[in-house]
This record gives C-alpha cells, sequence and structure tokens, in this order.
C-alpha cells in the first residue's frame, strides 16, 4: 500500500472519533496538506478559537514552530457537554518561559548567521502560547503543521501545493518540525497525533519515561533526560541519608504519576516508606495547596518530595509559609529545584531554606544574555510578549505599537467569541491607564532574573533543541547521496519541499557539536543523561541563593555532603523515620497492619545478636560461642562443670564426706564392741568389710566434683562400679548366708553349710567383685570415657564432662549393679518372715528396696538433665543410695549396742 493510501487509512476512523467537531476538519486539512492527498470537502469549517493571538515570528526559507507556556494562570473552563467547551486567554506572563522563547529566536538567529550552518538557506520561527492547556496545545501544533487556516471552504479537489485562500489572504507555510510539550502530557498528545504525519516534535522540558518507546512515538525527541534517572537520583539520596519516612507531593499528571512511580520501585526492599502522596492540580491549585499544606503540617514526615511545576510549588510554600510550617526538608524535581521567582520571595525563604534538588545541567550561551539586555519594544514593535513584559516591569506603556499578530502580519487577529472580545475590551483599558514609557527604560545594566544567564537549564535545552533540528535540516538539504544509488532512500529536499518523514530520519542521525564544544546526539529519543545538584541556602541580604553541591552522570550520583545546609541551617542530616533505628542487640519487628517502615524494636533472642544499627533479624552466635547482655557480640562460652567451690559442689562434697565420716564411726563402734552378740551375728567379717565399701562409695562421689581430666574421667567410673559391687555383694552373701542358715536347721539340710562357711562367703564376694572389675577393665581399655565440651546445651556456658564414648561398658556396669542388687532383694524378701529376734533379712530388704528405687530414678533424671547437672544426678544417686544402706543396716545395730545394750545378748537376739 502506497503512503498516501495508508495516510488516508484513518481519517474516516478519526472523523467518526470527532463527529461535527472543527479540530477535526482541520486535522483533515493537515493531513492534505502535509501528505499530498487530495481531498474533497463540500462544508465550510472554521478553525476551533485561538487560545491566544499573540505569537513571535520571523519569515524564513524553512519555518520551525515553537510552542511555550508563556502564560500559566489558565482560566476556568465551563464543560456543560451541549456546546464545545470556550476557553478565555490565559493569564500571568511567566518570565521564565519567555526567556526560552527567546533562547529559540536567538539560536535561530545565531544560526543565521552562521555561514557553515544550513548555507543560502534562512531559517525562520513562529512561536505560540500552549498556556498549560492540553487542548490549546494540540490546536496551536495542528494549527502550526497546517499552515493555520482560520477557515476553508474547499469544493474541489486540493493538491498539496494548492495555495488555501482566506478572505483574499494568502496561507502560511506549514510547520515541518516542532519544538515543544513543557510538559509529558503535552509530549504524548502531540507526537500520538502527529505521529501518523511523522512530523518530528522535539521538547525542552517532557520527562516522563514512558516517552523513550520509540514504538508508541517514533517522532518524539527530547533534550532533557528521562525522569528515570533524576527519580533514581532522589532515591539514592534518600537511601544515602537514611531517610525512611516521606512525605510525596506530586502534580496530577503524567510527569508526576511516572516520576513517583520510578522513585518507589528504587526504593522498593530498601526501607524507604510514603507516608502519604498527594496530587494538585492546575486549575485548582489554591484549594490544593491549602490541603497539601495541612497534610505536611500534620504528617510525622520531615522529608517532603515534590514533583510539580514551579509555580505549584510556590504556591504550596505560600500556604506553608502561613501556617509557619518551617522545619520540613524539602526534596525538589529539576521542574522548580533552580526558579529564580521561588528564590527570590522573601515570604517563603524560611520555609524552602535547605532545599535539596535535582536540577538540569546548567550551560552557558555565548552572546545570548546581550540579546535580552538589547531586547526593547522599540526596536520589536510586532512582539507582544516583550511589550507586555515591559508594563509588567516598567509600569508603562511603550507607546502605539502594532495591535495582536498571530503569526504574521498577513493574517490578521480575529475574535469572534463574545467573551474573547470583552477580554481583550478589558485588557485594553487595563493597558490605557499606563502611563507611555519615557524611552530611557532598558534592560541593560538591570540585575533581572530574566537577563541572569549564569545558570541556563531548561533555555539551554531549547537552544540544544533548535541546533538539533538545524544540523537535520542542514543534512537533509545538503544533499550528500545526490549521485547514489540509493537516492530513492536518501533524496534531496528543497526548502520549500521538505517532507517530515525525511527531516525524522535526519533527527535519528543528529551527531554533532555544538558551538560550546559539547557533544550531542539522541539515543533513541533521550540524550545521555546529566544533572546537577543543587541546594538552596540563605544569604545575608534574605534571599536563598543556588549552591551547585554534586552531579548525577546517568545512575552515578556524585556529592559534596559538606557544602550542604540544611532546612535546620546546621550541617546536621534531618531525621525522617517513623520508628527510630533499632541500636545494636536488638531487631526490628513490623507492626500489623502498617509499612514496613514503622516497627517495633525487639532484643535479641539468648546466644543470638545484632552488632549493627537497624538489623532486620538477630543472628545465631556459632556453636563455641554465646552472646554477651547487651547481644551486640558473641563471646567465647565459659566452661562449666562441678566444682568444689560452688554451692552445689560444696553441699555433696560435704554429704559425701558426713557419710564416709558416719561409715568410719560405725566400723568403729563395731571393732570396739566385735565380741558382742550384736556384731557377731551375720559375719562380722562381712559387715566389715560391707563399711568399707560404703565408706569407699562416699569416696568415690568426690571424684566425680572437679575439672574432669582423662584419668579422673576412667577412675570415677571404675571406683563407683567397683565400690557399688563390693557393697551389694556383701549384702547378697549376708543374704543368701541367713536363708542358708534357717534352711540347715532342717532334717537332711546339714550340708549345705559347708558351701557357706566363712571361706565360702569371703569367695562370694570377690567373685562378684571381680566380674565387675573386668567390666571396667574392658571397657576403659577399649572406650574410655574422655572429657568433652557439651555443646548441647545453649547457655553463655560450655559443660566439660565426661563423655561416654561406649553407652554399652556403662550400661553393663549399671547392668550388673542392678542385678545384683534385684537378686539380694529378691532372697532378702524371702527371708524376711524367718523366726529370729533380730532377723538382718528385714533391713536389707529395706535398704535394697531403697537402693533400687533410687538407681530407677536415676536413669530418666540422668538422661533429661542438662550440663553439669548430668554429674550432680549421678552423685546425688551414689549418696542416696550410700546413705539408704548405711541407715537401713547399720542404724538398728548402733541403737541396741550403744542405747540398748541390754538387749545385745544371744539370748535376746535368738528369742523368736
Amino acid at each position: 500500500m502506497s503512503r498516501t493510501a495508508a495516510s488516508m487509512s484513518w481519517l474516516p476512523w478519526l472523523l467518526t472519533q470527532w463527529p461535527s467537531s472543527a479540530i477535526s476538519l482541520l486535522l483533515l486539512s493537515v493531513v492534505g496538506r502535509q501528505t499530498g492527498v487530495e481531498v474533497v470537502q463540500a462544508v465550510v469549517c472554521s478553525r476551533w478559537g485561538a487560545p491566544n493571538n499573540k505569537s513571535l515570528w520571523q519569515d524564513g526559507d524553512v519555518v520551525i514552530g515553537g510552542i511555550f507556556n508563556l502564560y500559566y494562570i489558565p482560566s476556568p473552563v465551563e464543560k456543560d457537554f451541549i456546546k464545545l467547551p470556550h476557553y478565555e486567554p490565559c493569564t500571568g506572563l511567566d518570565l521564565e518561559s519567555l526567556k526560552y522563547m527567546y533562547a529559540m529566536a536567538f539560536a535561530v538567529e545565531e544560526i543565521n548567521r552562521n555561514s557553515t550552518l544550513l548555507p543560502g538557506v534562512k531559517l525562520g520561527y513562529r512561536i505560540v502560547d500552549g498556556c498549560s492547556r492540553y487542548p490549546w496545545a494540540l490546536q496551536v501544533a495542528l494549527s502550526l503543521v497546517g499552515g493555520d487556516e482560520r477557515s476553508c471552504s474547499l469544493t474541489a479537489s486540493m493538491p498539496h501545493s494548492a495555495s488555501y485562500e482566506q478572505s483574499g489572504e494568502t496561507s502560511s507555510q506549514p510547520i515541518p518540525l516542532l519544538i515543544g510539550a513543557s510538559s509529558s502530557t503535552t509530549g504524548i498528545i502531540l507526537s500520538r497525533i502527529l505521529g501518523p504525519l511523522s512530523v518530528p516534535v522535539i521538547s525542552y522540558m517532557a520527562s516522563c519515561p514512558c516517552l523513550s518507546d520509540r514504538l508508541k512515538f517514533p517522532n518524539f525527541f527530547r533534550t532533557i533526560p528521562s525522569d528515570i534517572y533524576q527519580a533514581r537520583a532522589m532515591a539514592r539520596l534518600a537511601i544515602r541519608f537514611h531517610w525512611t519516612w516521606i512525605g510525596a507531593v506530586l502534580v496530577n499528571n503524567d510527569y508526576g504519576h511516572l516520576a513517583i512511580q520510578v522513585f518507589q520501585e528504587e526504593v522498593q526492599g530498601k526501607g524507604v516508606c510514603l507516608e502519604f502522596i498527594e496530587t494538585v492540580h492546575r486549575e485548582t491549585i489554591m484549594r490544593d495547596a491549602r490541603r497539601t499544606a495541612l497534610k505536611i503540617q500534620a504528617s510525622t514526615a520531615r522529608v517532603i518530595l515534590i514533583f510539580c511545576w514551579y509555580t505549584d510549588a510556590k504556591k504550596i510554600f505560600l500556604e506553608l509559609a502561613k501556617i509557619n510550617v518551617t522545619d520540613r526538608q524539602f526534596l525538589a524535581s529539576e521542574a522548580w529545584s533552580t526558579s529564580d521567582d521561588l528564590l527570590q520571595d522573601l515570604a517563603i525563604s524560611k520555609v524552602a531554606s535547605g532545599v535539596l534538588g535535582v536540577a538540569i545541567k546548567s550551560s552557558t550561551i555565548p552572546g545570548f544574555e546581550s540579546y535580552l539586555r538589547n531586547l526593547h519594544p522599540v526596536r520589536r514593535p510586532d512582539d507582544e510578549f516583550l511589550r507586555e513584559f515591559w508594563e509588567k516591569e516598567f509600569g508603562c506603556s511603550p507607546g502605539d505599537t502594532p495591535s495582536f499578530s498571530y503569526f504574521s502580519s498577513p493574517l490578521k487577529a480575529k475574535s469572534d467569541h463574545p467573551s474573547d472580545v470583552s477580554s481583550l475590551a478589558k485588557e485594553s483599558l487595563q493597558k490605557a491607564s499606563l502611563l507611555p514609557c519615557s524611552g530611557t527604560e532598558s534592560l541593560d545594566g538591570v540585575q533581572h532574573p530574566f537577563t541572569d544567564t549564569s545558570q541556563l537549564r531548561v533555555a539551554y535545552n531549547v537552544y540544544l533543541a533548535v541546533y538539533a533540528a538545524a544540523h537535520a535540516l542542514h543534512s537533509l538539504l545538503s544533499c550528500p547521496n545526490r549521485d547514489s544509488p540509493l537516492r530513492n532512500i536518501s533524496t534531496c529536499s528543497s526548502p520549500n519541499h521538505i517532507k517530515p518523514i525525511e527531516l525524522l530520519q535526519q533527527l535519528n542521525k543528529v551527531n554533532v557539536t555544538t558551538p560550546q564544544g559539547e557533544m550531542f546526539y539522541f539515543q533513541g529519543a533521550d540524550i545521555p543523561a546529566q544533572y546537577d545538584l543543587v541546594n538552596w541556602q540563605n544569604t545575608p541580604e534574605g534571599p536563598l541563593k543556588l549552591v551547585l553541591i554534586g552531579r548525577v552522570d546517568g545512575f552515578d550520583v556524585h556529592l559534596n555532603e559538606s557544602a550542604i545546609q540544611w532546612s535546620t541551617g546546621s550541617s546536621q542530616v534531618p531525621v525522617s523515620v517513623c520508628s527510630e533505628s533499632c541500636p545494636p542487640g536488638t531487631r526490628m519487628a513490623t507492626r500489623k497492619g502498617e509499612p514496613v517502615c514503622c516497627f517495633d524494636c525487639i532484643p535479641c533472642a539468648e546466644g543470638e545478636i545484632s552488632n549493627k544499627t537497624g538489623s532486620p533479624h538477630c543472628e545465631r552466635c556459632p556453636s563455641a560461642f554465646w552472646s554477651n547482655a547487651k547481644r551486640t557480640v558473641c563471646i567465647p562460652r565459659q566452661l562449666d562443670f562441678l566444682s568444689f567451690n560452688e554451692t552445689l559442689g560444696i553441699t555433696l562434697t560435704t554429704a559425701a564426706v558426713s557419710g564416709a565420716t558416719v561409715t568410719t564411726a560405725v566400723f568403729v563402734v563395731f571393732v570396739c564392741y566385735r565380741q558382742t552378740p550384736m556384731v557377731r551375728a551375720n559375719n562380722s567379717e562381712l559387715s566389715f568389710l560391707l563399711l568399707l565399701s560404703l565408706k569407699l562409695c562416699f569416696l568415690c562421689s568426690l571424684v566425680f566434683i572437679g575439672r574432669p581430666s582423662v584419668w579422673a574421667c576412667r577412675f570415677q567410673q571404675a571406683a563407683f562400679g567397683i565400690s557399688f559391687v563390693l557393697c551389694v555383694s556383701c549384702l547378697l552373701v549376708k543374704t543368701m548366708v541367713v536363708l542358708v542358715v534357717f534352711r540347715s536347721a532342717r532334717p537332711g539340710a546339714e550340708a549345705l553349710m559347708k558351701w557357706f562357711g566363712p571361706g565360702q562367703q569371703r569367695g562370694s564376694v570377690c567373685l562378684f567383685t571381680c566380674i565387675q572389675v573386668i567390666i571396667c577393665a574392658i571397657w576403659l581399655s577399649l572406650s574410655p570415657p574422655v572429657p568433652q565440651q557439651d555443646l548441647g546445651f545453649q547457655g553463655s556456658k560450655v559443660t566439660l564432662k565426661c563423655a561416654m564414648a561406649s553407652v554399652v561398658g556403662f550400661s553393663l556396669v549399671l547392668g550388673y549393679i542392678g542385678f545384683l542388687a534385684c537378686t539380694c532383694l529378691l532372697l532378702a524378701f524371702l527371708a524376711r518372715k524367718l523366726p529370729d529376734n533380730f532377723n538382718e533379712a528385714k533391713l536389707i530388704t529395706f535398704s535394697m528396696l531403697i537402693f533400687c528405687a533410687v538407681w530407677v530414678a536415676f536413669v530418666p533424671a540422668y538422661v533429661s538433665s542438662p550440663g553439669k547437672y548430668v554429674v550432680a544426678v549421678e552423685i546425688f544417686a551414689i549418696l542416696a543410695s550410700s546413705y539408704g544402706l548405711l541407715l537401713c543396716i547399720f542404724a538398728p545395730k548402733c541403737f541396741i549396742i550403744l542405747l540398748r545394750p541390754e538387749k545385745n545378748t544371744k539370748k535376746y537376739l535368738m528369742a523368736r
């Protein structure tokens, strides 16, 4: 399909989308003029009323268009959806935008003086006001591209080269390129509407990241970096200064919403939260500014991020000044971070002091200051913008100058709407009240923000845009491939027949050096990202001054922190947090239903530490270490064992020594009364041996107390096992003797006694004890207990204990003792009712019951006890069982021997 057919394919759709709309007919005529399509039109159409009749123009062989928001106060619009909305002219001349406009004019004039750039071709411009309204920006853009016809009556076919006739006036030349779109939304609208026509749009202020998409916006270019870099730089500043609780104010358009979206993506997962997001609208800025100021006052965030135009920011600051909010630190976007209007306003100096902002990289334009200072209404009689500026600054009328001119002198201004006529009449009355100027008024030598060119930012972007357009035109008109066989792809163009699509192709290839020696090229729609970081600081005179404190290159932030003056007036970084950072030794615990930046500080558990501020979690110490009292560092765990110096060790030692002492005393009593019937009964030799073994049992418990060593671990288990087997063996033999004695009294049982004589009794005790000795010897030789640190018990101390390398050996030792004890208990139980006034089997029964109960309870207690208490449990079992045997067997005997000597007779003992 041909290019013409392709262009026409979407026209029916467009007309159905805008039925009965004058703007659709205007766009239709634009298409015809840009594509050369013949269009048959049988209807008389008129252009939608122009927002403002004022313009700045200069004729040339090639004319480029410029759209600037020269007036920043839009009028309210009544939309009843019955008729087309009518827009009153905007008011409030914006001096910053006026400087941008003259930067474009200066660049064009400078290019025309350049003999190497566009030689033989005069470059012209037509600059109009967009008034910050998207429909107006679209309307003036279509007017520029279409040649600015106010009405058309087409009753015959009209080729591209045909001239429009309008009340005897010739039409103006169509614009092949636009420099404009002072906002991202305007850029999106213009790019999409003019995209099918391939008309390039070069923006100096539209910074939305979405405009980098070449598939959606193939005809869009810009000389300002994408907001991705600005928003990420601001996010990194917040992270760098640990501002985790921030408020945000943004303009309700693509610029504000997409910038805050990038900011949130950058800080996600890095502990930065937004307490609130307030949006402001240009049409209702006064009401929105009051609401925003109250929100800022009520918030706990001390850092406020503002993405909006400088006029909106000024309204917010004025409202904050009214309610005396002076303790906030503001982060500024490039749209207002360098505004002289805010810096020079004394009313907001206390509120805005210390602002930290991202700014468009500053540059200088040689000769531009002289150009601005030489501006004068006398020398530019057709410049209505300069006339209005003159009236505003000097308070006088510069004399009789031509009335409003729209685009060029051949196109006279017309207004058909009654309200337009009323507005113009009101404006004329206001001007008539001004006194005539004396003629001595001049900008030369006057200190004014308008003539300050020390730090040009947006104006330099406009300057670059003009040079980009000029170099693209130069490449197109110089025709380097005139003789190339590919001339059907890259054809030669004349100034009178420039096709926008060819100019668009050349713009994609622009790679030049500016007059200032700066390399300039497009990366798709964008240029390499570079920003300045600025700080608003107080001056003795009162107004704030702008101080350069760093720069941004791509995603790299370079900052001189020592040069910053904060909102507090000091060099101390402001704190803006929802919750204070958790000190070392604690961790953050988020509050339910609140952002992650709002949290409580929870102390670390035992054995865990956090050694830095704001730790999200505690770290567990290695097994050989433990946390200190403050939970800030892991320290080596102290060795812990049952020692003689601690209370438990002293208590057990006292009990053991006391038991050994009492046993010795009983032994002495038995020695002294060894000839008495009470001592001689039941084999006194076994009684002495039993007392000796009990003493060993008491004393062997002392081996378990103290620092474990290799030999101590081996000796304690051997001493324990052999001592108890010796003790229980004596009791077992004594019980067996009792049974045999009474059995031998029966007829035919006399032969039993020869097997249980004194020698056999000693032999039995030795046999039973030797078995335990053999078990201990094998166990200790093959797999003996060894000293070992017990790291399993979590605490500040690590237990040094004798670890059982072989549980089987220890089990055999205990099992053998248990076997002898159970056998002894069974035999004693059988002999308890034998006829005798003093039957020792009863005493043995009770003692063995205690013994067995203690050691049955010992097993679960031993297994479940932590650390050094394992040793204490074993010692307690030894002492308890030893005391049970000593008291149950020898206490009754000592009582009779010492306190009831009359019963210590053979007659009494043998009595039934």
